[in-house]
């Protein structure tokens, strides 16, 4: 299914105005990332070090997400 004009300036006005609640939330993703690779000693193996990689990759995704966004003109095309 096509997107259309309208759908991509409704999602865009969402994410605009959720944009320092994605910030926050892809923060504390990498935040808990990094504490949980402090924290837990690396004994429990292969999960260990998913769990740690799964976290530091949501939150990166997530401040990418809204750093592009950021850069975005208000019509959809990058400037």
């Amino acid at each position: 299914m096509a997107d259309t004009g309208s759908h991509r300036s409704v999602t865009g006005r969402v994410h605009r105005q959720h944009q320092w609640l994605l910030a926050f939330a892809g923060a504390a993703c990498v935040a808990f990332g990094i504490l949980v690779a402090v924290v837990v000693p690396d004994s429990g193996g292969p999960a260990w070090v998913m769990a740690v990689a799964g976290c530091l990759a949501a939150g990166l995704l997530l401040l990418a997400r809204v750093v592009l966004a950021r850069f975005r003109s208000p019509g959809g095309t990058p400037s």
